[in-house]
């Protein structure tokens, strides 16, 4: 009986050495390919992104509705990780600000990009109240900042104007939209931002906005996404978070007949699952979880 006991444990040593050894390899052999990789989860009815850049820098932008966002970080992290170097907050909607409560719990966070925009709901209390306990570092999105992860590069494009501590009647309007560039390869976020936010990016003089990748403003919204903007854009693929059979029926089929108009690629988290994307600076290879 001895012997068996011993001989259960000698296996389950070993069986535990083999997993640390091969999460620590997948880890470094990821880490080490030089590549950007943009994860856009299927997070239900909200928007959720998982970016890791060549130098290994790992950022979150908005958690999506509820603690699923917690399950997708384990997949895309080492066991091991539980720090963040950066969370972006694009508004405090709750289908983008609560699950990022439930990683401010269990996670280290070095920055928080927010826009500061003041917000009455319980969950956005609990988020502030974090950032204080935390002691974590908040920095006020404007237009024109920059943020260097390495050769990665996010070039913040909205809001124009100072919103920390303001009130606004439309909280999509406030959105942080953003557009990250890892060599040739651009990636533009659009949060919940709208037709007009659309116009007032187009007659600005941010430089390029093409991109290669467009996350749909809004979910697919019909108040997003207008024709006038995907043809400034000219995205080649565009990915729309929603939740399946969700009750505000996005994405709206006037979004989706502007997007086939162009000849975008439409990838839609209900229907394809995790849409992730890889890329080494010229080519993007695309998978879906579906």
């Amino acid at each position: 009986m001895f012997l068996i006991e011993k001989i259960k444990k000698f296996i389950f040593s070993i069986l535990v050495i083999t997993a640390i050894l091969t999460w620590t390899a997948v880890y470094y052999a990821e880490a080490g390919n030089k590549a950007l990789k943009v994860v856009f989860f299927d997070i239900g009815q909200g928007d959720s992104i998982f970016v890791e850049t060549p130098s290994g820098h790992q950022v979150l932008i908005d958690g999506g509705p509820s603690s699923t966002v917690l399950s997708k970080l384990g997949r895309e992290l080492a066991f091991y990780d539980r720090d963040l170097d950066m969370i972006i907050l694009t508004h405090p909607d709750s289908d983008h600000l609560n699950g990022i409560v439930e990683v401010l719990e269990r996670y280290n966070v070095d920055l928080i990009l927010w826009t500061g925009i003041e917000h009455t709901t319980i969950a956005y209390q609990e988020f502030k109240n974090l950032i204080n306990q935390k002691n974590i570092k908040t920095k006020i999105a404007m237009s024109g900042q920059i943020i260097e992860l390495g050769q990665a590069v996010f070039y913040i494009l909205w809001p124009s104007d100072n919103l920390e501590n303001r009130t606004s009647y439309n909280i999509n309007s406030t959105s942080i939209v953003a557009q990250l560039v890892y060599g040739e390869s651009e990636f533009l976020f659009m949060g919940d931002a709208e037709s007009r936010i659309e116009t007032e990016l187009i007659a600005s003089d941010f430089g390029n906005l093409q991109s290669d990748v467009l996350k749909v403003g809004h979910h697919g919204s019909k108040t997003s996404t207008s024709l006038e903007f995907l043809k400034t854009i000219r995205p080649k693929a565009s990915v729309i978070s929603c939740g399946l059979k969700n009750k505000y029926k996005h994405p709206h089929e006037n979004t989706l007949q502007n997007l086939q108009s162009i000849n975008t690629k439409v990838f839609r988290t209900d229907l394809n699952g995790d849409v992730k994307m890889i890329s080494n600076g010229e080519n993007i290879h695309i998978k879906t979880g579906k």
